[in-house]
């Protein structure tokens, strides 16, 4: 188990390599980023596809002969799909390697997305939607298996920051494009092209993506009698039980506290915004909701490679001594000041002040909390790769899919939160909820080496990270 007491790796005194360092070494610099671009597009398929589908719900609903709130569930069931199929896709990489469910999955991307197109009934609709999420929704946690494969620990966080802010600069790209198909387009023709999306990213991975996975850790390579085609059954929920382990389940419910500042600030745009400053236009509502992604992209290498000078700075602190929770330090800039004083102010705006400086200044909270929100996240997604690196794909679909039940019931509130409250208090209550993810946080960098102690889930230690 990693510990406070784990030393840092050095190179042999006759200046050679360690293995450590070669497992590294099998890809030059551009190759790795090569491969960080075509998981981020990759990433960016699942926020993608909800997300550009809220803007076209009305026009959906019409041509369905449907109503908005039956039309709606897409929404829910598209985050079922996601926490499912993330769990899949993230197990069976570590037994068949990452390109081969990337190859797997994403032609379920394909069909479902022309099935969604083609639908002429609600459940047919409902049914195409489900299996295009699920194809999809092993973006993030392969992704963040890849960047865990490919960068060794003290660079770690720049691959990850850049990975998490191209996968929320679509959640946040996605409404204005969607918003625009439904204007100006067809709903049908925006779903057409997710389909060719998903054939070129295949192509890419086919072509000039190989197996990241560390050599000889994958389960299918510890078989030494196979078939040809060797099916295995493993239990995809075995990756949530990582989160029996109090550190991993106090960060990732930090996490969860903080982005909901996110889905809270964007979900209900069109009824606090868009009425507020009579904002009707489908495009220009959805082209609010950039600002916020402008911040995740801008703010994503910031914080990666933060993370990683913070890590380097504790690391020279303790004499070449790692503790993981050393990087989560990173996150006060965001979680503290960020997020809770952009999505309060945002509240208070769009209650008391009015016109374009009203507009204008909300567009800035909404920039800003972009930012915060990819500070926290990106210290936070780097921490699990660190800790458990064995399993980073697992340990990341299990956040994701602990985190997407969380956000579908805060987004499922937010409205009725709004017309019962206020928007003012309902944004300084989710800034409240920000800040106690921040007191999780404390805690966990106070007391991280005995809440790993107390349950060791296969800890890494500096020689296998």
């Amino acid at each position: 188990m990693a510990s406070e007491e784990s030393p840092l790796l050095t190179s042999s005194s006759d200046g050679d390599k360690t293995a450590h360092d070669v497992v590294y070494d099998r890809f030059t610099r551009g190759q790795k980023r090569w491969f960080v671009f075509i998981v981020s597009c990759a990433g960016l398929l699942p926020k993608f596809v909800a997300a550009s589908f809220v803007p076209s719900i009305p026009q959906v609903a019409r041509e369905l002969h449907s109503t908005h709130a039956a039309v709606s569930l897409t929404i829910s069931l598209s985050t079922f799909a996601t926490a499912i199929g993330t769990l899949v896709w993230a197990t069976y990489s570590s037994f068949y390697g990452r390109r081969a469910m990337y190859l797997c999955g994403i032609p379920f991307l394909c069909v479902g997305s022309c099935g969604v197109a083609m639908s002429n009934s609600l459940r047919s609709l409902l049914f195409w939607q489900f299996v295009q999420t699920f194809g999809c929704s092993g973006g993030l946690s392969l992704g963040a298996g890849v960047i865990g494969d490919i960068y060794k620990l003290e660079e770690r966080g720049i691959g990850i920051g850049i990975f998490l802010g191209s996968t929320l600069f679509g959640f946040a790209v996605a409404p204005f494009l969607g918003g625009a198909a439904a204007q100006y387009w067809f709903w049908r023709n925006l779903h057409h092209s997710l389909a060719a999306w998903g054939l070129l990213e295949l192509l890419l991975i086919y072509l000039s993506f190989p197996e990241t996975s560390h050599p000889g850790t994958l389960g299918i390579d510890k078989i030494t009698r196979r078939k040809w085609i060797h099916i295995s059954y493993i239990n995809p929920l075995s990756s949530l039980w990582l989160l029996r382990s109090p550190n991993l389940f106090a960060v990732m419910l930090a996490s969860s506290l903080v982005l909901i500042s996110d889905y809270v600030l964007l979900v209900p745009l069109a009824y606090t915004i868009g009425i507020r400053y009579g904002i009707t236009n489908k495009a220009i509502i959805g082209a609010c909701f950039l600002p916020n992604g402008l911040g995740n992209f801008i703010g994503a290498p910031l914080a990666g490679r933060l993370s990683d000078v913070v890590l380097r700075k504790w690391q020279k602190k303790r004499r070449g001594v790692w503790s993981p929770e050393d990087r989560l330090r990173a996150i006060w800039i965001g979680g503290l000041f960020m997020v809770p004083l952009s999505i309060g102010v945002s509240g208070l705006l769009t209650a008391y002040v009015g016109g374009p400086i009203g507009l204008l200044l909300n567009l800035l909270c909404l920039f800003v909390n972009g930012m915060g929100v990819i500070f926290v996240l990106n210290p936070i997604g780097s921490y699990n790769v660190d800790v458990v690196h064995t399993q980073s794909a697992e340990i990341t679909a299990a956040n994701v899919c602990v985190r997407s039940l969380i956000l579908s019931i805060a987004t499922a509130l937010v409205i009725p939160s709004i017309e019962h409250v206020g928007v003012a208090r309902t944004n300084i209550i989710v800034a409240i909820l920000a800040l106690l993810g921040q007191g999780i946080i404390f805690l966990t960098i106070r007391y991280g080496d005995r809440m790993r102690a107390s349950v060791d889930v296969g800890f890494s230690t500096i020689e296998n990270n």
